[in-house]
C-alpha cells in the first residue's frame, strides 16, 4: 500500500508540475503576444511603445483606469479620450483598425495600460468570442464589421417618449465578429473595431492612421452615488440597444454567459448594471435621466447606473469587473409619478431601496431577479469599457 501511495504522489506531483509548466508557458506566450501588437501600433504610429509608467501622466483626481490613454477631456458635456490605434486584418484582406480596452491576464492588462478583466475568460469557447491569430504584429480577425449604414432613430409620442417610433441599425457586425477575441496562449482581449469597410464607429469624433490614434465620445453614468462615470459604448447585442448607446450591432455577443449572473462565483463574463426607461425628460431638470430623456433631447447620455469600477490593482478571485454590461432596465411605477418620487438614480444601493419602496420595477417581465441589481435582466449585453471616474468635472 506504502508503495501505491508513493507511486500516486509521484504521478500527482508530475501532473502539477506539468499544469504549472502549461500556465507558465501561456502566460509567457500571452505576454510575448501583447507586446507584438503593442510594438507594431507604435512603430507605425512614430511614437513610443506604451510600458507601466511611462505613458501620459493623469491628475490624480481625473481617476483614469486606462492607463494607455493618449489624452482625456473630461468635461460634463462632450467627453471624449484618445487611445491607441491597432491595425488589423479582416478576412477580405483589407486593413482594419481597432483599441484594446480590457485584458483577462492581471499582467497583460498591467503591460498595455488597460482594465483588468478576469472574468473575460468565462466567454471562451461559447460561440460568442472570436478566435484569432496574429501575423507581422497585427491581428488577423474571422469577422468584420460594415460600418456603411447609417442609424438613424425617431423618439416615440410625449409624454413617454420611450420606446422608439422607428430606429435603423448603424455599424452591423457579420456572424462572425465579436469584440471578444481569444489569442492563440489563450488570452482574452476586448478589442473593438472602430474603423473599417464602410466607414467609422458611430463614437468616432477623429481618426489619425499616420499616427495611430482615435478620439471616442465617452458617456457619463453613476456609480456609488457619484455622476460622471465616464465609459465608451462599442456594441451592443441587440438592435435597440446599439441604435439608442451609438454602438456596434453584434449579436454574436448574445451567446456570452451568462444573463442575470453578477457574483463573483459565477461563471459568467457578465455584469449587472441599470438603465432606466421612463425617468424625467426635460433637459432643464438636473433630476433628468433615462432611454425617455435620451430620446427627447437627440441622443444625449442616458446616464445609466453601474455597480463598480475596474479594480486594476486587484489581482485575487473576487476581481468581479467585466466590460460586458448585462442590461437590467428599471422602470418608474404609476406609484413613484403619483408621490412625486421619480428622480435620477444614482447608485445600485439607490436603486434597491428604491424597488423595496414600490417606485422601481423591472423592464423585463420574465426571468429571475438578479440580487445584485435587484432587477430582472432584459437579456441584451452592452459592451463599455469604463475609462475614467475623476472627481472633479470643469
Amino acid at each position: 500500500m506504502s508503495k501505491l501511495m508513493s507511486i500516486l504522489s509521484i504521478i500527482i506531483g508530475m501532473s502539477l508540475i506539468s499544469c504549472n509548466n502549461d500556465s507558465e508557458v501561456a502566460a509567457n506566450l500571452a505576454e510575448r503576444e501583447a507586446k507584438q501588437l503593442l510594438e507594431t501600433s507604435a512603430q507605425e504610429g512614430g511614437r513610443e511603445m506604451y510600458t507601466p509608467g511611462n505613458g501620459v501622466n493623469f491628475k490624480v483626481e481625473d481617476s483614469v483606469y486606462v492607463k494607455s490613454a493618449l489624452a482625456i477631456n473630461i468635461a460634463k458635456t462632450n467627453a471624449n479620450v484618445t487611445l491607441p490605434l491597432f491595425k488589423g486584418i479582416a478576412p477580405n484582406g483589407h486593413s482594419v483598425y481597432y483599441i484594446i480596452t480590457e485584458a483577462s491576464d492581471f499582467n497583460v492588462a498591467k503591460q498595455m495600460g488597460v482594465n483588468f478583466s478576469p472574468k473575460l475568460v468565462h466567454a471562451i469557447d461559447t460561440g460568442g468570442d472570436q478566435k484569432v491569430t496574429i501575423k507581422d504584429g497585427h491581428m488577423v480577425f474571422k469577422g468584420s464589421v460594415d460600418f456603411s449604414p447609417t442609424r438613424s432613430v425617431e423618439a416615440g409620442d410625449a409624454p413617454d417618449y420611450f420606446p422608439p417610433k422607428q430606429i435603423a441599425t448603424g455599424a452591423l457586425a457579420d456572424a462572425e465578429w465579436s469584440s471578444i477575441v481569444v489569442l492563440p496562449s489563450g488570452l482574452v482581449l476586448n478589442a473593438q473595431l472602430v474603423s473599417g469597410d464602410g466607414g467609422n464607429h458611430d463614437r468616432l469624433l477623429a481618426i489619425d492612421i499616420p499616427k495611430m490614434t482615435v478620439t471616442l465620445s465617452i458617456l457619463d453614468g453613476f456609480r456609488g452615488g457619484k455622476e460622471y462615470f465616464f465609459h465608451l459604448v462599442t456594441d451592443a447585442s441587440a438592435e435597440i440597444a446599439s441604435v439608442l448607446e451609438q454602438g456596434v450591432l453584434a449579436t454574436r455577443l448574445d451567446k456570452i454567459p451568462a444573463y442575470g449572473s453578477s457574483l463573483p462565483s459565477d461563471k459568467s463574463a457578465l455584469l449587472g448594471f441599470s438603465p432606466n426607461a421612463n425617468g424625467i425628460t426635460d433637459i432643464l431638470d438636473p433630476q433628468a435621466q433615462g432611454f425617455s430623456y435620451s430620446l427627447r433631447n437627440n441622443g444625449v447620455d442616458p446616464i445609466n447606473v453601474f455597480p463598480i469600477a475596474p479594480y486594476n490593482d486587484n489581482n485575487s478571485t473576487q476581481n468581479n469587473y467585466s466590460p460586458l454590461w448585462d442590461a437590467h432596465v428599471s422602470v418608474w411605477t404609476d406609484k413613484a409619478f403619483a408621490e412625486g418620487k421619480v428622480r435620477r438614480i444614482t447608485s445600485i444601493k439607490d436603486q434597491k431601496a428604491l424597488i423595496a419602496d414600490g417606485y422601481l420595477t423591472s423592464a423585463a417581465t420574465d426571468g429571475a431577479v438578479n440580487e445584485y441589481t435587484g432587477l430582472k435582466p432584459l437579456r441584451i449585453i452592452i459592451n463599455c469599457p469604463v475609462i475614467a471616474h475623476p472627481n472633479i468635472v470643469n
